[in-house]
């Protein structure tokens, strides 16, 4: 069998491998992506970030419908769901835009290939047949002068607690529920976990979640976590910290989760079903990494240099299946760079810079340090904070809770980090992630110009904070927000 040939296969066609395709092609190399889906577009938008803030946005709507609507003399009664449509909305904007995606493929002439990529030797991948799948192809063989795996990740699951798709999910079949869960228990407090819950909640759920850290969203700034833990519970939503799951019964009806909490007590949470979303893992299934010579790292993902090269000559690696945050993002960044780098040019990734961002209401984003981070590497510094109950725009809005925290080196001034839980707060921190990539300071962002009423003033106002010098702020408030690591 002639192998077909390409300048460049890209294995994925997720965020990563898509976009790196995408330059490649437009860098003027022939490129072909391998997809073991029928829909191109990878987890992120299939089964990922896309349906999950489509029902994240519309149950937010039906949430502020039957709350909210009465406070903006919007007399709405008789709100009702219809689960079935917010279902199909969901799946038709993932429709949509994996159609999208396709389109760019043409547009950019990148050939497609449905199947599972299998290294053979450097240069060289087999395309095998997907079992199952509704049109059965032969396999086929690609070479090319490079090759990026983009595979991504998929879902851990506890030894403890297996997936059986009915009782214990993942997050794939808790974005599809037929019906709203009388009682869904949370297993895991970070982003995943955290929206889910929170869509579910609005829609009539009783939301337990369970985390085995003292914290929820564990790494970030511990303040911005404590807070938004208080405003999930007041919407509902119960959390129960610093708790190790010890397994799962069935009860009469449902399921019986047990743990363990710090102080050695016994506890048992009692739901219909049980999400599990304690983080991912590489996906690395099937692609003949070991017997092609591509080393992995101690954590089961693909060891790659700086230029993202594998250990096996002409094969790059990106995204979720490398180091580094398993975000979206991150990994379209990394398919830009990769890309310009096989074609010869500069590619690269500010990994300090890239944001963090959780859709709950109200969000939270993250960039750079946080406190606990710069008091443990001995850095001074100085915090400014401004909170969103005296934002205009916030007022009008009814959108109050939260607040900005700015993170300025003592000396330098420049920004070293900054979190945000608020109103469009994963709009807000672009702001913060353009300053710090340029090395703008706390001052830079206090003497920029913001529009009013915006909520961008409350970026404005907490840099102004660092400095102790905010203007819509009591003078007791301004005084409190100057701090420093202890000295080493």
């Amino acid at each position: 069998m002639a192998a077909e040939k390409f300048d460049l296969v890209v294995i994925g066609s997720g965020p990563g491998g898509y976009v790196a395709a995408i330059r490649a092609a437009q860098l003027g190399l022939s490129t072909a992506v391998v997809e073991k889906e029928e829909s191109l577009g990878g987890t992120c938008l299939n089964i990922g970030c896309i349906p999950s803030k489509a029902l994240l946005d519309s149950s937010e709507l039906y949430d502020k419908m039957g709350h909210q609507a009465k406070e903006h003399g919007i007399l709405a009664e008789g709100v009702r769901l219809d689960l079935a449509a917010m279902m199909q909305r969901k799946e038709k904007i993932v429709r949509q835009m994996a159609s999208g995606v396709a389109t760019l493929f043409r547009g950019n002439r990148i050939a497609t290939y449905r199947g599972i990529g299998q290294l053979v030797a450097p240069g060289r991948v087999t395309v095998l047949p997907v079992a199952g799948a509704e049109k059965p192809s032969q396999a086929v063989e690609l070479e090319a002068r490079s090759i990026i795996i983009a595979t991504g990740s998929v879902a851990v699951e506890l030894s403890n607690l297996p997936f059986d798709g009915k009782s214990i999910l993942s997050s794939t079949e808790a974005l599809s529920f037929e019906k709203v869960p009388e009682r869904l228990l949370v297993v895991g407090a970070g982003a995943i976990g955290l929206e889910l819950g929170s869509v579910w909640a609005r829609l009539g759920a009783k939301v337990q979640v369970v985390e085995l850290m003292p914290q929820i969203l564990p790494g970030w700034d511990a303040r911005l976590a404590r807070s938004l833990a208080r405003l999930l519970e007041k919407q509902g939503m119960s959390i129960a910290l610093a708790t190790k799951v010890q397994g799962v019964a069935k009860s009469r009806k449902g399921v019986v989760l047990s743990g363990i909490d710090a102080t050695g007590k016994e506890l048992a949470f009692e739901g219909t079903k049980i999400l599990v979303a304690v983080g991912r893992k590489p996906y690395t299934e099937g692609l003949g990494l070991a017997e092609a010579g591509v080393k992995l790292d101690e954590r089961g993902r693909i060891a790659v240099d700086e230029g993202f090269r594998t250990s096996l000559p002409g094969v790059y690696a990106i995204g979720d299946v490398i180091a580094g945050p398993m975000l979206a993002h991150k990994a379209e960044d990394e398919g830009i760079a990769v890309a310009e780098l096989i074609a010869g040019r500069a590619g690269h990734v500010s990994y300090s810079t890239i944001p963090g961002v959780v859709y709950t209401w109200p969000e939270a984003a993250t960039v750079g340090k946080s406190e606990e981070q710069l008091t443990s590497q001995g850095i001074t510094y100085r915090s400014g904070e401004f909170y969103f109950r005296a934002n205009g725009r916030a007022l009008a809005a009814e959108s109050t809770d939260g607040f900005v925290k700015i993170l300025a080196d003592a000396t330098s001034d420049r920004v070293l980090g900054v979190h945000i839980l608020g109103p469009w707060a994963s709009d807000l921190i672009s702001e913060a992630v353009t300053v710090m990539e340029f090395g703008g300071s706390a001052e830079d962002i206090a003497r920029t110009v913001h529009a009013h009423p915006t909520l961008t003033e409350v970026v404005r106002e907490a840099a102004l904070a660092v400095d102790k010098r905010a203007i819509h702020a009591p003078p007791l408030a301004v005084t409190g927000t100057r701090s420093a690591a202890p000295k080493t």
